[in-house]
């Protein structure tokens, strides 16, 4: 009788009658333990502990606010300090460049260039498109002394080639935004900064030619 019971596979000693797959002992025992930690957690000593736990996330997160404002601000402060030198090197650099060519219209041969360089560093935005002006009646000056024949401009230019005179395409690009000043007018928007380029195209060419 005992050798039969030792051996029946359905004994309560055996894992397939195991309490612990009890769905019902399971869900019995789960919920004691949710019971349990809600008990420790809702205790005065565990609310204490949690406060003090709070706390001190709260001073460490404060902290590295604080600390990423103040870093921000010496960043801001660091990028501010150096753009403000980008601009003051720039600002050097284009009054060096002025200097140099207003030293340039003491030394022109041409006194000529001399007052087109005075209309370009004129505060007047009108100013800059007579320089471009007068800079072309030089450019047609040089072409008459070069032997170019043609009632204006435009048809010395025609007249010419590459061969003849190899600064053609500059001196049309230049001549082409002239004519646009004279049929434009106002409606013509010219910066400083494009009428330094152009005026740098004609001094190229008359340069070229020792014209000035």
């Amino acid at each position: 009788m005992e050798t039969a019971t030792q051996n029946n596979p359905f004994n309560n000693s055996t894992v397939l009658s195991s309490q612990y797959l009890n769905p019902e002992y399971l869900f019995n025992r789960g919920v004691a333990f949710i019971n349990q930690l809600i008990v420790f957690f809702t205790n005065d000593q565990a609310i204490g502990i949690e406060k003090t736990v709070l706390f001190l996330l709260a001073l460490f997160f404060l902290a590295i606010i604080c600390y990423t404002i103040i870093r921000m601000f010496e960043i801001r402060a660091k990028e501010h300090k150096y753009l403000q030198h980008e601009i003051e090197e720039y600002a050097h650099n284009q009054a060096e460049q002025q200097k140099k060519l207003r030293e340039e219209v003491g030394g022109s041969k041409n006194e000529h260039w001399g007052k087109v360089l005075s209309y370009l560093f004129s505060q007047y935005s009108s100013d800059w498109k007579l320089a471009i002006i007068e800079a072309d009646s030089m450019l047609l000056g040089l072409l008459d002394q070069l032997g170019f024949k043609g009632e204006n401009l435009g048809d010395k230019l025609k007249e010419a080639n590459q061969d003849t005179f190899p600064q053609l395409t500059v001196a049309w690009e230049v001549h082409t935004i002239r004519n646009r000043i004279a049929h434009e007018g106002l409606a013509f928007e010219l910066s400083q900064h494009e009428a330094k380029r152009v005026i740098a195209l004609y001094e190229e060419i008359f340069h070229s030619y020792g014209y000035i």
